[in-house]
């Protein structure tokens, strides 16, 4: 059996940092758009709004009881959480330490192999909108 290959863009941001804050994601299975959604998530920083994004696809392709070989290809504007996530940034604030744990545990429960990569705002055009949508509805 072939494993599934997921690309997972996602984006988290807040007006005022902290601010209102809002997620989006963008999940293609296998080349095709497989689901998407966006959500306000109260007030918080944009580190932590870009970690929620992460975290709810997670949640999400964990209720779609996924394949426990798929390789999952997640794809942020944020260097920053990228750099965590891969072990090359260290992690000096504690609410970003744990929600990195919070990470690996659902890397753990969703199984597959996980990747992370950074890429400019432009090429994450779809999450960035959901997160921009979002949080103009919300106001």
């Amino acid at each position: 059996m072939r494993a599934d290959r997921f690309v997972i863009h996602t984006d988290g941001g807040a007006r005022g940092n902290p601010g209102p804050a809002a997620i989006g994601v963008v999940i293609h299975k296998n080349g095709k758009l497989f689901h998407h959604f966006g959500k306000t998530i109260g007030e918080t920083t944009n580190n932590v709004a870009e970690y929620a994004a992460v975290i709810e696809a997670f949640r999400y392709l964990k209720s779609q009881n996924i394949s426990q070989s798929s390789h999952f290809l997640f794809v942020l504007d944020s260097i920053l959480v990228v750099n965590q996530l891969n072990g090359l940034y260290k992690m000096k604030d504690a609410k970003l330490r744990e929600l990195c744990f919070q990470v690996r545990q659902w890397e753990q429960e969703v199984g597959g192999e996980s990747t992370y990569t950074s890429v400019p705002r432009e090429q994450n055009r779809e999450a960035d909108f959901l997160v921009n949508q979002f949080l103009d509805n919300s106001q």
